[in-house]
């Protein structure tokens, strides 16, 4: 009891408090005052005024603050509406124009593969387009967004250039028909029958069996025969004659090979066979025949044709020239 009365007098008159004690109870006891001194420091310096203009919201700086984001709000709230209804009838246009492109490919007898990748290739542009409108209503710069798309479908082009342009080519032979599915076509040294047409290349099979894979590109791009596009064509060959043979009796022996073939077309003023004087060689006199056959029977016709012209002449007893050299020796040398 006097310890604690000779405490007091000393702290009231100026002295200076002893040191906490050191356990934890006493330790935690400081810190809590510590904490309460700091809140009351902080209250007694706040401006209960301005408490007051941030409550009740007649602080100048919060005012603006909000006046102006509500006038962004407001002009905001229209572009979004058009940019919405932009999306809307962006989207409904797209399925009309994608409908139509559909019936397009389908007037064109397009592959159904074919038919329903480009649709979705369309669909897919078109969408990608009304996007970037409706973002360009908004506010959003697409410049930035069309210029990275661009690079990197340069980057891809550039990588798969060759692949690219078959793809094309393939897209193209699919949509223009120059030839089809069992077509006997000629190109850049190929003959054949098309077994197959897919997206990148072309399968043509020739007479010997074996299996040619040519690049849709080479196929699109450069000069190409389609042997059997007309049902109706024409099939020429040339016989030969020795000098000395009565032109019209060969002229006439050939004539009746012709008409007396039932895969030749006669009697048809658009299609009609002729039999002419085509070349005078060394070493013999050439007969052209040109006759008009359906294209299913043009082989047939082919590989017979030859053996009965052969045969009428021999019967006709008609000389069928071969090449041959006169040598002559002089006698007096």
């Amino acid at each position: 009891m006097l310890q604690t009365d000779i405490t007091s007098l000393v702290f009231s008159q100026g002295g200076t408090a002893p040191p906490p004690p050191a356990d934890e109870f006493s330790q935690n006891l400081h810190a809590t005052d510590s904490i309460g001194r700091a809140v009351k420091d902080s209250l007694s310096n706040m401006n209960l005024s301005e408490f007051k203009d941030v409550v009740t919201g007649d602080n100048p700086l919060l005012r603006d603050a909000l006046g102006e984001g509500v006038n962004m709000l407001v002009g905001f709230i229209p572009k979004l509406l058009g940019a919405i209804l932009i999306l809307w009838l962006g989207f409904k246009l797209a399925k009309l124009l994608k409908k139509s492109f559909l019936r397009l490919l389908e007037r064109r007898n397009a592959e159904p593969s074919i038919k329903s990748f480009l649709a979705s290739l369309v669909d897919i542009l078109l969408k990608i387009l009304i996007v970037i409108m409706a973002m360009d209503v908004i506010g959003i710069k697409a410049t930035s967004f069309i210029a990275i798309l661009g690079a990197m479908g340069l980057a891809v082009g550039m990588a798969l250039q060759g692949t690219l342009q078959n793809f094309a080519g393939g897209v193209i032979i699919l949509l223009l028909k120059p030839f089809k599915v069992g077509d006997y076509i000629e190109c850049n040294g190929y003959k054949g029958y098309v077994t197959d047409i897919r997206i990148f290349h072309t399968i043509i099979r020739p007479f010997n069996g074996r299996t040619i894979i040519v690049p849709n590109s080479e196929l699109s791009n450069k000069s190409l025969i389609n042997h059997t596009h007309q049902p109706i064509i024409r099939l020429d060959i040339v016989a030969s004659v020795a000098y000395g043979t009565k032109l019209d009796k060969a002229k006439e022996v050939l004539m009746q090979i012709i008409d007396d073939d039932p895969l030749i077309i006669h009697d048809d003023p658009g299609h009609k066979n002729v039999v002419a004087v085509s070349d005078l060689a060394d070493s013999s006199v050439n007969i052209s025949l040109w006759m008009w056959v359906r294209v299913e029977d043009y082989w047939t016709v082919w590989m017979r044709i030859r053996e009965n012209i052969y045969n009428a002449l021999y019967e006709n007893n008609i000389s069928i020239p071969f090449p041959q050299v006169d040598v002559h020796f002089d006698n007096n040398n």
